[in-house]
C-alpha cells in the first residue's frame, strides 16, 4: 500500500497517473488485456483458491460484475495450480467474471505481485489505478469509491 501511495505522489506531481495495462491468460486460453476494458471502472482481484477471505469475495464481485454496466471485474488468479484445478474449484465458486492466470514469477509489471491476498485496484475509466485495498473488500466499498 505504502509502494503504491508512493507512486500515485509521483505520477501525480509529475502531472499525470500513468495508465495502467497488462495482458494474461484466461483460464480457456484467450489472453486478455486490461486497455480493452477503456472506458469502463476495473476491478482487478488479486485471489487465490486457499484464501478463505478470497472465496468469500467471490458471490458479491460476481453481483457487481453483472448488475454494474459501467464496470468489469477481472480475477487474477495467484498462485502455481493448473488450469484444472482452478475449473474444478470455480464449480464450488462460481465466479460470472473472467479469471486470469498470472505467472507468480512474472505478475504485470504495473502492478506488481500482491503483498496479501486478496488485494484488489481499481482502475478508473482512463486505465489509471484509482484505489488498492489489501485485504477483504465488498462491493459496497468500491462502489463508494466510484460514486467519489
Amino acid at each position: 500500500m505504502v509502494r503504491t501511495m508512493v507512486l500515485l505522489l509521483v505520477l501525480a506531481c509529475s502531472g499525470a497517473l500513468a495508465q495502467v495495462d497488462f495482458e494474461l491468460p484466461a483460464l480457456d486460453g484467450e489472453y486478455v488485456q486490461l486497455s480493452d476494458f477503456r472506458g469502463q471502472w476495473v476491478v482487478v482481484n488479486f485471489w487465490a483458491t486457499w484464501c478463505r477471505p478470497c472465496r468469500e469475495e467471490i458471490p458479491e464481485l460476481s453481483a457487481l460484475h453483472t448488475a454494474r454496466d459501467d464496470l468489469a471485474v477481472l480475477g487474477l488468479a495467484y498462485e502455481n495450480v493448473d488450469v484444472d484445478a482452478f475449473e474444478k474449484f470455480l464449480q464450488d465458486y462460481p465466479a460470472s467474471y473472467p479469471i486470469l492466470v498470472v505467472d507468480m514469477d512474472s505478475p504485470p509489471a504495473d502492478l506488481g505481485a500482491p503483498r496479501v491476498l486478496p488485494t484488489t485496484h481499481l482502475i478508473d475509466p482512463n486505465g489509471e489505478l484509482a484505489e488498492t485495498w489489501l485485504g477483504p473488500i465488498t462491493a459496497a466499498m468500491i462502489e463508494k469509491r466510484i460514486d467519489e
